[in-house]
């Protein structure tokens, strides 16, 4: 029984957020890629609540969601995080392989000071 690409992404979802939880003091960065964009939010998961967000949708070339878009993404997010005092967050690829829009998003945020 074979599992489409979605359906097998969202196994491994799951199974990373058995794991994972995000606290007010070391959120958790969240990743999400879709075919024209990419998302990432800081969430504490003990209140439920998104403390920063940012996208490729809200940059100047966003009508190309790249890994030099995604490295900037990173920055931004991180830059939220560091005006709000978080230094520190749990990194959660949702499933996706830490390769690419997602490894540049990430390398974004750790160049501009946070740590995971």
């Amino acid at each position: 029984m074979s599992a489409n690409k979605e359906t097998r992404r969202l196994r491994i979802k799951r199974s990373i957020r058995r794991t994972i939880s995000g606290t007010s003091a070391r959120p958790r960065l969240s990743v999400f890629r879709s075919n024209r964009a990419i998302y990432a939010q800081l969430i504490d998961d003990v209140t439920g609540v998104t403390l920063a967000a940012a996208s490729s949708v809200k940059l100047d070339d966003a009508a190309k969601a790249n890994i030099e878009t995604s490295n900037k993404v990173g920055r931004e997010i991180a830059a939220k995080a560091l005006d709000k005092g978080i230094t520190q967050v749990v990194f959660d690829r949702s499933g996706y392989l830490y390769h690419g829009k997602v490894k540049s998003l990430a390398e974004g945020a750790r160049e501009a000071g946070l740590k995971f």
